[in-house]
């Protein structure tokens, strides 16, 4: 009985394999968050002001002093916290504690109910349900399963602060790790504002040759000169995300994780597929969005509002799948050892608009675009006498137009662009309108039509492996969308979005070499979605409800399940005169069964499989939360039916999701 001798070298040898790597990845997290840390305390010593006077213990109000206005007699709320979105939309920070910021205390910092997470944090997710609605006229980069984490330019927020702002969130790890991120604002005038944070991730993992480190520094700032003529947005993004690859469990390995045999409930016993790949997605991104107000409304013609704007993007990433020596998973290989695949992109966005409005015509921007783009590799391919080109590079110029209208309570909006020259068409047109009769009623209509070049990596793609290597001529993909959302209240929430997609471009096994590649779909997939939330109260418990219904035919090319559900049963509470709010319940996620995408790690992509079907198990979350004052602490045991309910949970083909764990973090807050 136990674990076998060969078993337990085995381990050993991957403790020490993984030593070198675990430890320079330790150093480097280690040393980031420390000078992180350091620049966000000096800024505090320096320019903060006297702590406040007192802090709300209900809904969050700090009545602390301006450092702006340096004048003790004025008071900040919470609401004066401004968080600014890339399109302009306005919050305020919010330190309350409800069931949607246990939803979003994940390693993404957002609401997961849509994709399913791999067994480390820090790897990829496998997506339940597609949005089809798409506004870009440029083809993406790709590797889609490394950018779950990527913070695109639509993910980056500005602040406007009275007095600095700092965050701080922890949560722990799988393994020898812990996830943070740390965050620091300031108005160093009511013009003019900084903000920086560095989100860093080390996870060894439970199973084989999984660690994840990844790093997402982000430094911002905004400016507005006192008159409000000129107006600046900027900043600066960094990103890696480094992972170990073994391509998940073997076939032969499968059954003993399904029949639960107890020598196998040490995860890291499990032979893998390979334990010699690594991969790295690595970019930099410098952003600035700027805008000269030429007529404003407090000017002469007072009804009127021109301004003429700039947008500038500057974006280099790569991806690279590197492997010691070749593995049979991937088929014949040019070489025997030292495998390297490194795809590049660089792309430089310029874009000029001029903004027209008035009390009677509403919004209008009229906008003209142009994109250098420069992606492939650093050598050419001879294939079976076929030369794989190593570029894909020239300039894309577009037009493009928004509008925006409201009228007593209907607000009306549209957008469109037009690729007017280079190597790549391209259009979209959406319009939305939408109606709020009160703060309890809320209803909206968007239609949406889109035609895209596939990905870079469909069209052009170079590696290591013979089997790999492609240059393709596939036509743009159409999608058109219609989409309806009502609310009422907590008592219902519903988003009900019908899609039509031609030419759909997908990754599946070719049936001649058994390796994955890009394939496109000439006929016509419909595509229905239906979700629907809402909560019940009854005093101090409530119940909680997501409800995802989908609906395709795909001929298999695009797999969905048919439902996918999210019920949480929960109690919360203010204890101890209201100096401590509680908040504890089970949550039951569940998805029926589909032929799920499998996970390719050399092209970070998911492929369409369609021989085994996977889901129908259900996942259980207990949790405890509190609040006290503007400190969030999380507990969760996760999964803890894991044990009892039959080990057939899967993320994706081979890769097993989560057994049962307890981890803990919190949300800090500090107002100064």
């Amino acid at each position: 009985m136990g674990i076998t001798k060969t078993a337990l070298s085995k381990k050993a040898l991957r403790m020490r394999k993984t030593s070198n790597s675990i430890e320079a990845h330790k150093h480097r997290f280690l040393i980031k968050v420390t000078v992180v840390c350091f620049l966000l305390f000096q800024f505090q010593a320096v320019l903060a002001q006297k702590k406040p006077s007192r802090i709300s213990r209900e809904l969050g109000i700090a009545e602390v002093k301006d450092s702006t206005k340096q004048s003790p007699k004025d008071l900040a709320k919470i609401t004066d916290y401004l968080i600014i979105s890339h399109d302009n939309d306005t919050t305020y920070v919010d330190t309350t504690l409800t069931i949607k910021k246990e939803y979003k205390f994940n390693y993404l910092r957002k609401d997961d109910f849509e994709v399913m997470p791999f067994s480390n944090m820090g790897q990829t997710y496998n997506s339940l349900t597609y949005n089809f609605q798409n506004t870009k006229l440029m083809p993406s980069f790709g590797a889609l399963g490394k950018h779950f984490n990527y913070m695109e330019v639509e993910d980056i927020y500005y602040y406007r602060v009275p007095t600095p702002l700092t965050e701080l969130f922890f949560k722990t790890a799988f393994e020898q790790g812990q996830l943070a991120d740390s965050f620091f604002s300031i108005n160093t005038s009511p013009q003019l504002n900084f903000s920086i944070a560095y989100k860093g991730l080390r996870s060894l993992g439970k199973y084989q040759h999984i660690l994840a480190s990844t790093g997402n520094f982000r430094f911002t700032t905004n400016y507005q000169t006192k008159n409000g003529r000129y107006v600046a947005k900027a900043h600066i993004v960094t990103q890696d995300i480094y992972n170990q690859e073994n391509a998940g469990i073997r076939d032969d390995n499968v059954e003993y994780f399904e029949t639960g045999e107890e020598d196998h409930l040490d995860r890291s016993i499990f032979e893998v597929n390979f334990e010699n790949a690594e991969t790295m997605l690595k970019g930099k991104r410098f952003y600035l969005d700027h805008s000269y107000n030429i007529v404003q409304k407090n000017d002469s013609l007072d009804k009127n509002h021109l301004s003429l704007g700039h947008v500038l993007s500057f974006e280099d990433k790569y991806n690279e799948y590197s492997q010691s020596a070749n593995s049979d998973y991937f088929g014949e290989a040019f070489v025997s050892s030292g495998l390297k695949d490194r795809n590049t992109l660089e792309s430089f966005y310029n874009q000029l608009h001029l903004n027209y409005s008035n009390n009677i015509i509403g919004d209008l921007q009229f906008n003209i675009s142009n994109t250098n783009y420069n992606y492939g590799y650093d050598k050419l391919v001879v294939l079976n006498g076929q030369t794989i080109t190593n570029r894909l590079k020239g300039d894309v110029f577009a037009a493009g137009g928004k509008y925006h209208k409201q009228y007593k309570g209907f607000d009306l909006s549209g957008e469109l662009g037009l690729n007017v020259s280079g190597d790549f068409d391209g259009n979209y047109i959406k319009g939305t309108a939408s109606f709020k009769l009160n703060d309890d009623v809320f209803a909206s209509a968007s239609l949406n039509h889109s035609s895209k070049a596939p990905n870079f990596n469909t069209i052009l793609y170079q590696s290591d492996y013979i089997n790999y290597n492609w240059q393709n001529s596939f036509s743009n993909t159409e999608t058109q969308q219609l989409a309806f959302h009502l609310k009422y209240k907590e008592l219902a929430n519903v988003s009900v979005d019908y899609s039509t997609i031609t030419d759909y471009v997908y990754f599946a096994q070719d049936d001649a070499t058994l390796q994955v590649r890009p394939f496109q779909y000439g006929g016509t997939i419909n595509y229905l979605r239906v979700k629907f939330e809402n909560e019940f109260r009854l005093g101090k418990f409530a119940l909680n409800n997501t409800i995802l219904y989908q609906n395709e035919n795909s001929d298999g090319v695009m797999n969905v399940p048919d439902l996918t559900t999210r019920n949480t049963l929960y109690f919360s509470s203010h204890m101890f005169d209201k100096a401590l709010f509680l908040q504890t319940g089970v949550t039951l996620k569940y998805f029926t069964k589909y032929y799920m995408n499998a996970y390719n790690p050399l092209l970070a992509e998911f492929y369409v499989q369609n021989s085994t079907e996977y889901g129908d198990f259900p996942m259980l979350d207990f949790f405890i939360n509190l609040k006290i004052r503007q400190t969030r602490i999380y507990a969760k045991a996760e999964h803890f039916n894991s044990a009892f309910t039959g080990y057939n949970y899967y993320s994706a083909p081979n890769n097993p999701y989560r057994d049962f764990t307890v981890r803990f973090g919190v949300v800090w807050n500090f107002f100064l």
